[in-house]
């Protein structure tokens, strides 16, 4: 599973990074607009469920709950300042797709607990497109964390996030996790198109 998170760069806006990447082959995408208005949210959101139902793709809104619904999105992101998982659940119903960020063990056991459908773990190394970063995990503490999961019988996808290249893909899918979230990795590419396609040819 490859996760596209929304960037705004100097080449591209939310709207034209995400028409690339579903372009290019990706069925994944996250509207991350932290310091957007509500009414620029809700006007970039509209365009996106269109290219997604276009294209066949999820469709996934960072933090904002109570825009889910009013989008037609698939399901909403919640980061670890973001309201609770169980409560997003109550408000959604089972329907939603609801992912929770996740930086350790016990974070993950709490989102499976509370309903979540996937985990965002990381971040893997230092990514400039957050800000407030978690304890860098890299490849042990990946290894680590899905030694617990396996242990602890949680069946639930995860998905690795933070700085990850192309490279990184092959060593990160064999600790055990399910999917890679990507976002400057692409949009910085010299060719966007052909880095997607590159990591869509990667055995996942």
């Amino acid at each position: 599973m490859i996760q596209f998170i929304s960037h705004y760069t100097d080449r591209y806006s939310y709207l034209e990074g995400i028409r690339l990447v579903l372009d290019a082959g990706i069925r994944w995408v996250q509207l991350r607009m932290k310091d957007a208005s509500a009414e620029e949210f809700l006007r970039t959101g509209a365009e996106v469920r269109k290219l997604c139902d276009n294209y066949g793709a999820t469709f996934i809104i960072d933090d904002h709950v109570e825009l889910v619904r009013q989008l037609g999105a698939d399901g909403v992101h919640l980061g670890k300042k973001d309201m609770p998982v169980a409560q997003a659940r109550q408000i959604l119903g089972s329907d939603a797709i609801i992912g929770g960020t996740a930086n350790t063990f016990e974070d993950i056991e709490m989102h499976f607990r509370a309903s979540a459908n996937y985990i965002g773990c990381g971040p893997f190394r230092f990514t400039t497109t957050k800000k407030g970063l978690s304890p860098i995990l890299g490849l042990e503490g990946y290894r680590s964390i899905m030694q617990q999961v396996k242990e602890a019988g949680i069946d639930i996808p995860i998905v690795a996030i933070g700085g990850i290249t192309a490279d990184d893909i092959p060593a990160l899918m064999q600790t055990g996790i399910s999917g890679i979230a990507l976002s400057g990795a692409i949009l910085r590419a010299d060719n966007p198109m052909e880095m997607v396609g590159r990591i869509l040819r990667i055995k996942l």
